[in-house]
């Protein structure tokens, strides 16, 4: 299994096992991938694939709808996607992703969680030599294709590895590789699940278990802020 396998494992987050939250996280993603493409999943890819992902989470229809619509509402503040970077506790590194119609009051929350865990919050781009940025494609498995066969032609795509999870292929490629490993998958007839990027750090830090709690706590306060969509980090 490789690194970015092995550290997805380890770090999913809890509020993907809340439902509401999870439809919060794709409604916003739904509105700013309209605004950006339109309101026509046949043309526009990550519209196509959120909504995809909509129905494997049981997202109602209706909820979609509303999403598509927010985007092209004038009367409805835009989300902007922001990220923030910091340092928690014992340098731990941490990149925050939200999406949000307030950008002064998510710094300021985000500014405010990491004062009172022990952090600090950091300049934009201060982390990502920590980090490597990467896209994740989950599909089902597809009869007659062999995950090594499909690995291999997906290398010329950007593609670094393939593996096997529950049933699945997640599929690891660079960043900005997205949209031609979308198109190789719709072309050749894959099942998209999920579509997300990723921040994988290059390497991990040990912590006690009594430093990990701390860590944890400061964690589950992003998770619980309704601006935030994912959290990055690289404690082992």
């Amino acid at each position: 299994m490789g690194r970015a396998f092995e550290y997805r494992k380890a770090t999913k987050m809890k509020r993907w096992g809340n439902m509401a939250r999870v439809f919060t996280k794709l409604g916003r993603q739904i509105t700013i991938a309209t605004r950006e493409g339109g309101s026509d999943p046949e043309v526009n890819p990550r519209l196509r694939v959120l909504i995809q992902q909509a129905k494997k989470e049981n997202m109602p229809k209706e909820n979609v709808e509303r999403a598509i619509k927010k985007a092209t509402d004038k009367d409805v503040s835009d989300y902007k996607e922001m990220v923030y970077e910091g340092y928690g506790p014992f340098g731990i590194a941490i990149v925050v992703e939200t999406a949000t119609d307030n950008p002064t009051r998510t710094v300021a929350n985000v500014r405010s969680y990491f004062n009172k865990h022990g952090g600090s919050l950091g300049t934009s781009g201060s982390l990502e030599f920590l980090f490597d940025h990467k896209c994740v494609f989950k599909v089902a498995e597809k009869e007659g294709v062999s995950i090594e066969d499909l690995e291999l032609e997906l290398i010329d795509y950007g593609v670094d590895e393939v593996l096997a999870d529950e049933g699945e292929w997640i599929i690891y490629g660079e960043f900005k590789s997205y949209s031609n490993i979308q198109s190789y998958l719709e072309n050749n007839g894959f099942e998209i699940h999920s579509a997300e990027f990723e921040r994988i750090p290059h390497d991990v830090k040990e912590l006690t278990e009594e430093q990990r709690t701390q860590i944890e706590k400061l964690l589950d306060k992003f998770e619980e802020d309704e601006d935030v969509q994912n959290v990055f980090h690289n404690m082992a």
